[in-house]
């Protein structure tokens, strides 16, 4: 479609916990503005925002989609985010492109933990705030106490702009508190509506929901505040206004009713949204790392790039809220990030998975464009010569981790840039490769997205890969002193083998590593064959003599030896320095050590005393507590081992309402009872190879 004015732009994210309706109210939203010729459904899979196939598979949305509505000459840009804690980071990055933030609550359920997630984000991004209580006609809804579920989580700046007509099953129609007016739907899929009288039943419900609407209204507008106080109301005009303004401000946050399935209330969202919910004119000057930019068709180009799609046949594809000047197709710009120069092609829009061609677009528009070579989720696209750089794109750390192992050579050559693509897509998910273990390790933020990943690398990229979980990296270590000599002598009919080396081994503090000490004295071994020592050793402490890990902090001193003129070799000497290194090892009193992670973990009150327990049972130690807002943060070092299985306890523990992430912070010694299971395991394993003879 042709591209519309800025002021004829509405930007919206629908955000909320999962299950409250959001790509059913979008795909209601798309038929009802004739952008689609049916009413897509999640639990037939037809649905434009959820096109994935896990998403069609799982009847969940795991991925933000776009899609657009028309009505009236206005556009509508929507963006269908996910509601499940794995993915809720999508909604946070959602935010960032639009001006307003449509949060749908359950009317069975009422206020859920990722609701108030994405209720902290609008707040955080200072985002308008508009409040649908979704799925009115299920058996069992219930508005009035969602409503109070509402204002008790969201504040008193949540107010009802409309109220229901009947309940449940019965629901059939809204009652318009700011024109006072009715309005009946029919229940055919085509949402038809027809104005009504005002129930009877409902009138002093409604005279005291209206009065409450106009002095929230009034006191935030003193000229409004007066009018009130002397005439006792307010023209309908000046309610308009006045809550026009209260949402633009953030001190109203509008509550709607709807029923997607039903279309019931769709429309009436929709009118809202175009008359009440602000343009991107009407946000003003946005802020940038340096200065700020203005939404106006005469500034420089500036734009954002706030999620990358990535497809194996279509290639990468960028998605862009353009904030200042006007985005050309065919035309180079600059990426400030990157300090490059990136080739525009064509532009589009984006309706789901489809694209439509777009020629320039205004200030304040969502478009796309594909194949950027350099360019990734965050960064800041402008004209050359410019400074404008837009604030960086925070991502969640991973909390939960896996190791994956593909399952023939064919899938080890292709898993490389699989998970390459995969991450200019998801930039949540982490890979590194274990030193220790020599494992590949794939990091996201719950076990779920992890089997997603697998899943993606499977349907989409061919890489098929065994997922399990990480192994520990342990490390030994020795704790004591030790004086050894070794002699290696090798003869086989020709030139021998002949190795002499003693070595002193000592403990260094913890962090330290390795160092290697050469004392000879008088050339008892030539210089030339020290490196060989060195190197005998650096290679035997890959392994350790307990349970097959990296032996660090250590220091090994060579301070004395022989060799023979024609039989000594670097590799005897090497040969003979892993002996003595090994033996050495079991006189230094060996031990293992666990890394301890640093823990945050980020929950309600109530929950405190089961977590402080849960986290005491797997030998954490608490480092302190702290208030966040509504919850309260639990510090603490706890052992890796120990944590694998948190994520699904404190979801089980917290009913989902808590967080945690954490990161490496030290080694430990293990447990000396702990240590003989590590050790019966690495046998098990043939990790611990016998000494050489």
């Amino acid at each position: 479609m042709k591209d519309v004015s800025s002021e004829s732009l509405k930007n919206v994210a629908f955000v909320g916990h999962g299950q409250t309706g959001k790509t059913s109210l979008v795909s209601a939203i798309l038929y009802n503005t004739g952008m689609v010729n049916r009413l897509g459904k999640v639990d037939q899979g037809n649905t434009v925002t959820d096109y994935d196939e896990d998403e069609i598979e799982k009847k969940i949305s795991i991925q933000a989609a776009l899609a657009y509505g028309v009505k009236d000459n206005h556009k509508i840009n929507m963006i269908d985010t996910p509601g499940y804690a794995n993915f809720i980071w999508e909604a946070r990055v959602s935010l960032r492109a639009v001006e307003t933030a449509v949060l749908l609550v359950n009317a069975i359920e009422g206020v859920k933990v990722q609701s108030e997630k994405v209720f902290e984000y609008t707040q955080e991004l200072n985002r308008s705030l508009v409040l649908v209580i979704n799925k009115m006609k299920k058996e069992l809804a219930d508005f009035k106490t969602v409503y109070t579920s509402i204002k008790d989580s969201f504040g008193k700046n949540a107010i009802a702009v409309q109220l229901p007509i009947g309940s449940g099953s019965d629901f059939s129609g809204i009652v318009d508190l700011i024109e006072m007016k009715a309005y009946q739907y029919s229940g055919d899929e085509k949402g038809s509506v027809e104005a009504i009288e005002i129930p009877a039943e409902l009138s002093d419900e409604i005279q005291k929901a209206r009065e409450e609407l106009i002095e929230k209204i009034a006191e935030n507008d003193e000229k409004l505040m007066e009018k009130y106080f002397d005439k006792g109301d307010l023209s309908t005009d000046e309610i308009a206004s006045g809550l026009r303004a209260g949402i633009l401000n953030r001190d109203i946050f509008p509550v709607l009713l709807t029923d997607a399935l039903a279309n019931i209330g769709v429309n009436h969202l929709i009118d809202f949204i175009i008359k009440y919910t602000p343009s991107p004119l009407d946000t003003g000057e946005i802020e940038c790392l340096e200065g700020h930019v203005k939404p106006d068709k005469s500034e420089d180009f500036a734009g954002l790039v706030f999620k990358t799609i990535s497809d194996p046949f279509t290639g990468k594809i960028s998605i862009i809220r353009v904030f200042a000047g006007v985005f050309k197709p065919d035309s180079n710009y600059h990426n400030t990030n990157k300090s490059v120069e990136e080739r525009v092609g064509g532009l589009f829009f984006l309706q789901g998975k489809n694209q439509e061609s777009a020629g320039e677009v205004n200030p304040g528009e969502i478009v796309a464009v594909a194949k950027l070579k350099e360019t990734q989720t965050g960064d800041t696209l402008t004209v050359k010569g410019k400074k404008i750089q837009f604030p960086e794109i925070v991502f969640p750390i991973p909390s939960i981790s896996f190791a994956i192992e593909p399952k023939s050579r064919a899938d080890e050559n292709k898993i490389s840039n699989a998970l390459h693509r995969i991450i200019e897509e998801d930039p949540t998910v982490k890979t590194r490769r274990e030193i220790q273990t020599k494992e590949l390790i794939i990091s996201g933020n719950g076990q779920l997205h992890v089997e997603l990943v697998v899943n993606k690398l499977k349907k989409k990229y061919g890489v098929e890969v065994i997922m399990k979980p990480p192994k520990i990296p342990y490390l030994e270590t020795i704790t004591g002193k030790s004086d050894v000599e070794i002699k290696y002598k090798k003869q086989s009919g020709g030139r021998g083998q002949y190795g002499h080396v003693l070595i002193k081994m000592e403990h260094l503090p913890r962090g330290e590593d390795f160092q290697f000490e050469d004392t000879i004295f008088g050339g008892s071994i030539p210089k030339n064959y020290i490196p060989a020592v060195e190197k005998g050793i650096q290679e035997a402490r890959q392994s350790g003599i307990l349970a097959g890990y990296q032996v660090v902090d250590f220091k090994a001193n060579l301070y004395d030896g022989s060799f023979h003129d024609v039989d000594s070799s670097d590799m005897a000497f090497k040969i003979a320095a892993s002996k003595a290194f090994k033996k050495g090892m079991k006189a230094a009193k060996p031990t293992i050590l666990e890394p301890i992670m640093k823990v945050e973990v980020i929950i309600p009150q109530e929950y405190m005393g089961d977590i402080n327990g849960n986290l005491s049972g797997r030998r954490g130690k608490i480092q302190g507590m702290e208030s966040k807002g509504k919850n309260h943060v639990i510090k603490a070092l706890v052992p890796m081992s120990e944590m694998l299985d948190f994520e699904p306890t404190l979801t089980s523990i917290t009913d989902g309402r808590g967080s945690y992430y954490m990161e490496f912070d030290h080694y430990e010694e293990v447990p000396a009872h702990l240590q003989k299971k590590i050790i019966a395991d690495a046998v098990q394993e043939g990790r611990v190879k016998e000494e050489e003879e």
